[in-house]
């Protein structure tokens, strides 16, 4: 089966009723776990994105307090898999500020884990890659926003 555009995607779905369109939604968030993720973003937490990113964070220090800290092999493992959850809940935003928001919170929780970071070179190289996406990212920022991030990134980058 061939997979059909965007385009068309959308223009089929602009002649479907809404009770239709409701019935496809229900039966796509059956199939991935990430396609009820993300309905349950746009449908419940979209509108308050504070409480939003407040609960990825809480999240993200559940995962960061489960590492298995017995070798630098868990480590890695562990905090690789917690930067593709973050990077799935901040697909789910796709808001600059949310996203700046939640990696700046992965670095600041990566760089306080013990044993530290610094004695290995995978994980102070992942640690960079995101400092340098986070400086990217904030580029693009308000103003005031700039200044407020650039202050954390400096503690971060001591």
């Amino acid at each position: 089966m061939k997979t059909v555009t965007v385009k068309e995607l959308s223009q089929e779905l602009s002649y479907r009723t809404p009770r239709e369109l409701r019935d496809l939604c229900l039966r796509l968030s059956r199939f991935k776990k990430e396609n009820k993720e993300l309905l349950t973003y746009l449908l419940f937490e979209s509108a308050d994105e504070l409480s939003y990113v407040k609960s990825v964070k809480e999240e993200l220090d559940v995962e960061f307090d489960q590492i298995n800290r017995t070798s630098y092999y868990f480590i890695r493992k562990s905090v690789r898999k917690i930067l593709k959850n973050t990077r799935k809940y901040i697909r789910y935003s796709q808001k600059k500020q949310t996203e700046v928001d939640l990696l700046l919170h992965f670095c600041t929780r990566l760089r306080s884990l013990s044993p530290p970071i610094q004695k290995n070179a995978s994980l102070m190289n992942l640690y960079n890659r995101q400092i340098d996406t986070i400086i990217k990212k904030v580029a693009v920022l308000h103003e005031d926003l700039q200044y407020d991030y650039n202050i954390e990134l400096g503690e971060l980058t001591k």
